[in-house]
């Protein structure tokens, strides 16, 4: 009963004109960002941290939220008709989807996608009311020990579902670190790493930090490969799939809502590990294996649930926990702290408007996004006609704006354009940023904990080991890191995320 009660007050908030408003023009920016190659969800959250500022923090999450399920969606379209995700997570889809649009086979592929990502989206949000809430309540007994060791686990898992080199993921993730503690002291008040610069006194911005390094960082990418061209558009006719389609996508969808539903949750997985495992179950246990790869229906259908349905669970970590599962929550965590809030259990008892207003907005938002991406599927890739040499100075000047709107400071613009270019010899030097900023959102909440837990021992450092809790979790790291160093492991998961690039 409490359950229905909490959806009753969640959907009074969400329907809510000026949340209703916040949550479609999320969804349509998300769209937007999902078919535009170059910008990402990640650019566009970080860019559009600052203008949240000024508003109240449901109907801000609420627009942050549907950017980032609404990209999801949108890079589905590029991938299928011509072959170019608009994000990363929609790599997969094009394998069988753009070959679906090269037999005359458009239509299907962009339903099956819509179809497959509107049922994960309502399960995925299912699933958040019924697991959100109680898991909060488990973690509402959770002491700083505990919270210390559910932030190491977060830590390590994020090395190692990490994409590239384990020795880089985990420099970025100290790196994080250090960068987070810079600032003064919490508990002496003595200036730390600050160079005796007075703009770091407060420590870092993470709002200049977040848009550097996916906007700016970003942009200088983007401009070594010149100005895109016009793209050729596969003409899109009898977009509802046959009865064959429909039942050829029943078992696809709902194994692709359960492995993204799963993997969302993990510190680290989210909606591009999500799409790649679904696709590659799919083709070994599908019927119809000889046909993925040369437009198989079940190709497109999978990954598509799997990534729509991890872009949402990832928020159960979020919202339970305070703990951020992937670089998208951690802009969640720095909008909620940017608002005064305080992320962690605490959320569902002292803002639930905000915590089940947030989910009930999803189901609308997926319904939004449903009636926006079929039938304006033109509208969403002529778009891909703009030139970058016209995007790339707004995206620049509305980043500068932002940033300097949220101190009124010369010096975090002065940070953007540090982090712009640390975000381009990231890239340079195939070290993955979202190790990085997860160690900057949990440095501080790490170090807090962890001399609080010292505290209450009276130094005692074996506290984390002799509360169960703690001691399990710290387990889990650990078997975590063995098995990820594994020589046998580690070749297997460079090769995924080798295939998965490709």
């Amino acid at each position: 009963m409490d359950l229905l009660d909490n959806l009753s007050l969640g959907i009074s908030v969400a329907v809510l004109p000026a949340n209703l408003l916040y949550c479609f023009l999320g969804v349509l920016l998300g769209t937007v960002v999902g078919v535009l190659p170059g910008i990402g969800p990640l650019a566009t959250c970080a860019m559009l941290l600052p203008l949240t500022f000024g508003l109240q923090p449901t109907p801000a999450l609420i627009m942050l939220a549907g950017i980032y399920y609404g990209s999801q969606y949108g890079g589905s379209t590029t991938a299928i008709l011509i072959n170019l995700p608009g994000e990363s997570s929609s790599a997969v889809t094009a394998l069988d989807g753009y070959q679906m649009a090269r037999r005359g086979r458009a239509g299907p592929a962009l339903a099956a996608a819509a179809l497959g990502s509107f049922f994960a989206g309502t399960v995925a949000t299912v699933l958040i009311a019924v697991v959100a809430g109680p898991l909060t309540a488990v973690a509402l007994s959770f002491g700083p020990a505990e919270y210390f060791s559910l932030m190491v686990l977060g830590l390590v898992s994020s090395v190692a579902l990490a994409s590239g080199s384990i020795l880089k993921a985990t420099a970025m993730i100290v790196l994080g670190l250090l960068l987070g503690l810079t600032g003064t002291d919490m508990f002496s008040g003595t200036p730390r790493f600050t160079f005796g610069i007075v703009g770091m006194l407060d420590g870092i911005d993470f709002v200049a930090i977040a848009a550097g390094l996916y906007g700016i960082g970003e942009i200088l990418r983007n401009l070594e490969g010149g100005d895109r061209q016009p793209m050729s558009v596969t003409a899109v006719s009898h977009l509802w799939p046959s009865r064959n389609d429909l039942k050829r996508i029943i078992a696809p969808v709902l194994r692709g809502t359960a492995i993204g539903s799963l993997l969302g949750v993990l510190p680290g997985g989210g909606a591009l590990l999500a799409s790649f495992v679904a696709y590659n179950v799919e083709k070994n246990v599908s019927p119809n294996a000889a046909e993925f790869g040369k437009g198989a229906i079940e190709g497109v259908a999978a990954p598509e649930s799997a990534n729509n349905a991890g872009a949402q669970t990832s928020f159960i970590p979020m919202l339970a926990l305070g703990i951020p599962s992937n670089v998208i929550m951690a802009l969640m965590i720095g909008a909620m702290i940017m608002q005064g809030i305080v992320p962690g259990p605490d959320v569902v008892t002292r803002n639930p408007e905000l915590f089940w207003g947030l989910i009930a907005s999803m189901w609308i938002g997926n319904a939004f996004l449903v009636i926006l991406n079929l039938p304006l599927v033109g509208v969403w890739v002529s778009l891909l006609r703009i030139p970058y040499r016209f995007l790339f100075p707004a995206i620049v000047v509305f980043s500068c704006i932002g940033v300097y709107s949220v101190e009124n400071s010369s010096f975090a613009v002065l940070l953007l354009l540090a982090a712009g270019l640390l975000g381009y010899l990231l890239i340079k030097l195939d070290c993955e940023p979202a190790p990085f900023v997860l160690g900057f959102i949990l440095g501080p909440m790490l170090e807090e904990h962890l001399r609080r837990a010292l505290t209450l021992s009276r130094g005692d450092p074996t506290v984390f080991v002799t509360r169960p809790i703690s001691l399990a979790l710290l387990c889990v790291a650990a078997a975590a890191l063995v098995l990820v160093t594994r020589p046998a492991v580690a070749r297997r998961r460079q090769e995924v995320f080798v295939e998965d690039e490709a």
